[in-house]
């Protein structure tokens, strides 16, 4: 048995919003949404220039929740990370939009410029572009010179 692909499903609360955030902010492509005749998004799937992302409203009868965003911070425990020409220009669209800016972008050992945002939908998007070709072997030296 083999793995044919990976998608990462979320659980988003207001579907709706969030695909048409996610659709001008970062440039997603719908390719098609299922909505319940209460206009509960039952399932979404938007395309990141050849991946593809599922998303729902949540489903709380079946267990299916979005992040808690009560105490004003949601607690993500999985990031996007989101591979751009342009990581400071995307971070600048997605906080003028209404994301909240998480890291300032910056340059980094592994050869990648990024920053991360969370949506207003509590989930964090780690949003970057290369910046150098680095091998792993270098990675890790660059790696263990930050404990040095």
């Amino acid at each position: 048995m083999s793995t044919q692909a990976l998608y990462p499903y979320m659980r988003v609360s207001n579907a709706s919003d969030a695909i048409s955030f996610y659709t001008r902010v970062f440039g997603a492509r719908e390719d098609f949404r299922l909505v319940e005749p209460s206009g509960r998004v039952g399932h979404a799937e938007l395309n990141f220039g050849g991946t593809v992302l599922m998303l729902c409203d949540p489903f709380p009868e079946m267990g299916y929740l979005a992040p808690d965003q009560s105490s004003g911070a949601a607690r993500a425990t999985v990031s996007i990370h989101l591979h751009v020409d342009d990581a400071d220009a995307m971070i600048a669209k997605a906080v003028e939009a209404g994301a909240t800016l998480l890291r300032e972008p910056t340059d980094a050992f592994y050869g990648e410029r990024s920053g991360t945002v969370r949506c207003p939908f509590g989930h964090e998007w780690m949003i970057g572009h290369s910046i150098e070709e680095v091998t792993p072997a270098e990675m890790q030296r660059r790696y263990d010179a930050l404990f040095a």
